[in-house]
C-alpha cells in the first residue's frame, strides 16, 4: 500500500520548507567542455556536487533528495560515455555508500535496473539493505529511469495483480506500484543547466510540483544556488487548484 496520496486527490500541507526536491542535474558536459576537459570530468564533479547538496538537505530539514542521474533516453549517448558513467557510478557506490549510513541517509536506487552490469546490480542491492533503516534523509537515485517506464510497469503490475471482477481502474490504484511510492510527491523541481523541459522524469509525480529552472550548470550549483530555488519556492502560492482567497482564508483561519 501506498504511504503517500496524490495532489490531486487530497490537499498536502505546504510547508515553508519542501520536504521532498526533485533534480534533474544538468549541465556536466558542458562544465567541462568550458575549461576544455574530457565530459567525464565534468561528471565526476558533478557528483562531488551530490554530496554538497546531501549535506544542505540535512542541515535544512528536507527530508527527501531524489536525483536524476540516467534516463533510459541516456543510452542514446556515445557508447564510450555511457561506459565511464556507469564505471562512475559503480565507484560511487562502492565509497560513498558508508558515508551515507553514517549520517543516516536511506539510499534507493529506481529505475529498470536489469540492463546494468550484475556488479552494478549488486552494489544497488547492497546499498538498499546497508541503508534501509536510516530516517534522516531519503536519497533517491533515478538511473535507467522514465516516467513513462514507470506508469507502464506501474499498470502491467496493477493489471497483474487486479482483483478478479474490477473492471474499472481509479488513480488510487495505482499508487502502490510507482516506483517511488514510499514518498511524497516532490513539493520542488530543479533543473540546471539551462534547459527548460522535465524531460521524462516523474511525469505522474510532478502533478503539482513547484518548477524551477537555472542557467547555472549542475557542478556550479552549489548550497548558495539551491537556497536561491528554495527562496523561489517559499515565494509561491502553492493552491492545489483553489483561489487564492481560499488558500488565504485558510491562513488566516
Amino acid at each position: 500500500m501506498a504511504f503517500f496520496s496524490s495532489s490531486t486527490r487530497q490537499i498536502p500541507a505546504a510547508a515553508a520548507m519542501p520536504s521532498h526536491v526533485a533534480v534533474i542535474m544538468d549541465g556536466n558536459g558542458r562544465w567541462a567542455k568550458k575549461r576544455f576537459l574530457p565530459r567525464v570530468a565534468g561528471h565526476v564533479k558533478g557528483v562531488e556536487l551530490v554530496r554538497e547538496m546531501v549535506r544542505a538537505c540535512l542541515e535544512r530539514g528536507i527530508q527527501y533528495l531524489t536525483l536524476f542521474a540516467f534516463s533510459s533516453e541516456n543510452w542514446r549517448r556515445p557508447q564510450e560515455e555511457v561506459s565511464l558513467l556507469m564505471q562512475l557510478f559503480v565507484k560511487a557506490l562502492e565509497q560513498e555508500v558508508e558515508k551515507l549510513d553514517r549520517n543516516g541517509v536511506r539510499l534507493r536506487v529506481v529505475g529498470d535496473l536489469s540492463r546494468f552490469e550484475p556488479r552494478l546490480q549488486a552494489l544497488i542491492r547492497e546499498a538498499d539493505a546497508t541503508t534501509q533503516d536510516n530516517t534522516r534523509l531519503d536519497l533517491t537515485i533515478a538511473a535507467n529511469y522514465g516516467g513513462r517506464w514507470d506508469i507502464m510497469q506501474a499498470m502491467n503490475r496493477l493489471l497483474a495483480n487486479r482483483a478478479p471482477g474490477k473492471e474499472v481502474i481509479e488513480e488510487g490504484d495505482l499508487d502502490p506500484y510507482l516506483s517511488m511510492n514510499y514518498a511524497p510527491e516532490p513539493d520542488l523541481f530543479i533543473r540546471t543547466g539551462g534547459e527548460q523541459r522535465i524531460s521524462n522524469f516523474l511525469l505522474w509525480q510532478l502533478a503539482y510540483t513547484e518548477l524551477y529552472f537555472t542557467d547555472t550548470l549542475w557542478p556550479d550549483f552549489d548550497t548558495a544556488e539551491f537556497d536561491k530555488a528554495i527562496a523561489s519556492y517559499q515565494q509561491r502560492e502553492r493552491r492545489f487548484g483553489r483561489t487564492s482567497e481560499q488558500v488565504t482564508g485558510q491562513a488566516n483561519a
